[in-house]
């Protein structure tokens, strides 16, 4: 069981976890039903609704690196807002980050709290940032955005986590190349999944 806060405790096995990369995953995951959808929001949406439809699971847990200059590196955050920070229509009157005539507020709020985790904001865009200095999201990442809005149009729970890779800023491509294998094992000990748990799931 995947125990998130007081209300809410999952299955293991009807839990679907979702990483960008391969080498989010490790092998800590292998025995789980995993999705690597390959990076950005198309990549991550296709690979998603096409998931779903297949296993039709009772939980989705996005899991990955992202950069932030408010959290420190190797925290693990849990986001439960989400802007989609590269959509920018203001020219049309539209406010920033808004995506026209899609219902949606600029800020997407949809996602389950973990107990003892600090809470953070997500800036999905398909751009690997390095100059972050906006106010309105702490974490930066490329996928999770499009996965929170599926989730939310298919009405699964949805959890996402966010191993702290680099600080978005001059370093970030350097800090994440060496911080990314350390995600899978962060999580494995977060979630309480190992190979020696993966016979009993």
């Amino acid at each position: 069981m995947i125990n998130i806060n007081t209300d809410h405790s999952f299955s293991i096995k009807n839990t679907l976890f979702s990483f960008a990369l391969a080498s989010e995953a490790a092998d800590v995951f292998e025995e789980c039903n995993t999705i690597i959808t390959g990076i950005g929001k198309v990549n991550a949406a296709y690979e998603l609704t096409k998931i779903i439809q297949e296993k039709k699971p009772s939980l989705i847990v996005n899991l990955g690196s992202a950069g932030s200059n408010f959290f420190q590196k190797g925290d693990i955050v849990c986001c439960t807002k989400f802007i989609q920070r590269d959509m920018d229509v203001r020219g049309l009157g539209f406010q920033l980050y808004e995506t026209p005539l899609s219902g949606l507020p600029p800020i997407l709020e949809y996602g389950l709290k973990m107990d003892g985790l600090q809470e953070g904001i997500c800036g999905t865009g398909d751009s690997f940032e390095m100059e972050h200095s906006e106010v309105l999201y702490n974490v930066v990442d490329m996928e999770a955005y499009a996965l929170a809005m599926i989730a939310m149009k298919e009405q699964i729970p949805f959890l996402c986590l966010k191993y702290i890779s680099d600080g978005a800023d001059d370093n970030a491509a350097e800090d994440w190349t060496i911080q990314v294998h350390k995600a899978a094992m962060a999580y494995g000990n977060l979630l309480g999944i190992n190979k020696l748990s993966a016979e009993r799931l």
